[in-house]
């Protein structure tokens, strides 16, 4: 619920920017627009034209009535490029127009349009989402948008980062913003809590995400065949789309997995904790993953790696996350999770208490227009 100072805060302008409407990223983007306009705040988003699919724009048209600053979606190309200029112009037209307060950039793109498109009288404000963070000072591509995002130190108000973890890595990477870093966590909302039963043919394993090599689904199926080979047929169901997918294919059927994993394709969170038992996100890189909250909270048992903020989520059950990009170790977790199963369905328990204590929908709204408020009051100082 919004605190006393949050009610009475003057209603602001507010223009969301980000590329891609897809993903945790998306779900965030649009958790925070709805709570921000619960709370009187004028909303507008500024995003891409060519991605998301029939998904996105179903939600977006349902959304966009409630958009008093209005929905602009046009062509942002994921590579750098000439229509970067081109996009920045158009945020800044947008900015212009709808008199904004606070125009807040969600990930690598959506960061740079609105800080470089950004005038000084409206609030600057950047979330990663992981962007940038993900790449290697040591590679050419990550000299390329760490840089970018060195350039644009001077034009952060206020840094809000999902984690401890993700703003550990924009100081080490980066380097500290001239303006406010807040750490504000991912929230879920109370419905998130409905428990979901398992369907008649679901697998002992669950995979839910975007089907590529950072989410580490090849070292799940890999974890799959080890397990075959020891005797032991583990069945696993891989919700998603993604550009790895045809990898993952040919991964599973030249480890004769095909009567062992299935890929059934993209779907909703909540639909898909139906299709298996045990959750598995063997990430090598995360943010603050939303589908860990979800299926948490859905008293789903969760299986993940130490990467990023996972262990925030885990709090004191931290020690039971497994290495990243280690398969020996992932299968070995897998089979302690299945033959286990009251251990199991007690830590899924008290992961769920954790995560309605710690990671609320409210909370995390409020945290956020508390983070401008505290930007707004430094900046007129």
């Amino acid at each position: 619920m919004a605190s006393e100072a949050q009610r009475l805060m003057r209603p602001l302008n507010i223009l969301h920017v980000l590329r891609t409407p897809v993903g945790g990223l998306f779900r965030h983007v649009l958790d925070v627009t709805r709570g921000q306009i619960a709370r009187g705040h004028k909303v507008g988003l500024v995003m891409d034209s060519s991605t998301g699919g029939a998904a996105a724009d179903a939600v977006l048209r349902e959304l966009e009535p409630a958009l008093a600053l209005g929905l602009t979606r046009f062509p942002m190309r994921r590579a750098p490029g000439l229509g970067d200029l081109l996009a920045v112009t158009q945020v800044m037209r947008r900015i212009a127009a709808r008199e904004a307060d606070v125009v807040h950039g969600h990930g690598a793109k959506g960061g740079a349009y609105a800080r470089f498109a950004c005038s000084r009288r409206a609030l600057r404000v950047y979330t990663p989402h992981g962007g940038s963070l993900h790449y290697s000072r040591d590679s050419l591509a990550g000299r390329l948008y760490l840089g970018v995002e060195r350039l644009l130190l001077s034009r952060t108000d206020l840094l809000i980062c999902e984690s401890r973890y993700s703003a550990d890595m924009f100081r080490a990477k980066i380097g500290a913003p001239k303006g406010l870093v807040r750490i504000v966590h991912n929230g879920v909302a109370p419905g998130e809590f409905e428990p979901v039963a398992a369907a008649a043919d679901a697998t002992d394993l669950l995979f839910v995400g975007e089907l590529r090599l950072l989410k580490g689904v090849d070292v799940l199926i890999e974890a799959v065949a080890r397990l075959a080979a020891e005797g032991r047929r583990v069945t696993a169901t891989l919700v998603g789309g993604g550009p790895d997918r045809d990898r993952f294919e040919r991964q599973v059927e030249t480890l004769g997995l095909r009567d062992l994993i299935r890929l059934p394709g993209a779907m909703p969170a909540r639909q898909a904790f139906a299709l298996g038992h045990v959750l598995v996100v063997p990430s090598r890189a995360e943010s603050l993953p939303y589908v860990v909250l979800e299926a948490a909270a859905a008293g789903k048992p969760v299986i993940a790696t130490r990467v990023g903020g996972i262990a925030e989520i885990f709090g004191p059950a931290a020690g039971r996350l497994v290495a990243a990009d280690d398969a020996p170790a992932l299968a070995a977790a897998i089979a302690q999770a299945l033959d286990r199963a009251n251990e199991t369905a007690a830590a899924a328990a008290a992961l769920r208490t954790r995560v309605a204590q710690e990671f609320s929908l409210d909370v995390m709204v409020n945290g956020v227009l508390a983070a401008y408020d505290e930007a707004r009051a430094a900046r007129a100082r």
